[in-house]
């Protein structure tokens, strides 16, 4: 994936047994060296590459002129921010605190959204659309 190309497709993947996952083939070269994954809207967890997570923290940051309460929210953003990397197979940890704010046990969604990648429950992710959603997964690819 060229950095001009962006993140989309929805693929199946399984938490592991010790709460990793297997990132797609084609995101696995993109986040070979590290990502940021954070607490996202809609029940979700965002995972960033570096320039894209500099771009999401000085957009939070900014939030911080609106006032104490917003002040809050970021320093609580920030403080749920890890900076993960990939093992040799291509799994990426997810940490409790994500886990349990996105509520993913076994089925985990994983969704491109243009500059992000989205790390879904499957079951939220049903509830979010009203249980219309066919997973796809990439052609050959196995876990």
């Amino acid at each position: 994936m060229s950095p001009t190309e962006l993140f989309v497709g929805r693929f199946d993947r399984t938490l592991d047994s010790k709460c990793r996952i297997v990132l797609p083939a084609r995101l696995r070269t993109v986040f070979e060296s590290a990502g940021y994954l954070a607490p996202h809207e809609d029940g979700c967890i965002a995972l960033w590459t570096d320039a894209d997570f500099t771009r999401e923290a000085d957009r939070q940051t900014e939030r911080e002129a609106e006032g104490s309460a917003a002040r809050h929210e970021v320093r609580e953003w920030f403080s749920h921010v890890t900076r993960v990397q990939m093992d040799a197979q291509g799994r990426m940890p997810i940490p409790q605190d994500l886990r349990e704010h996105a509520a993913l046990d076994q089925d985990v969604l994983v969704v491109g959204v243009h500059h992000r990648v989205e790390l879904w429950s499957r079951h939220r992710w049903e509830q979010r659309d009203g249980g219309s959603s066919g997973s796809k997964d990439e052609a050959g690819e196995g876990s």
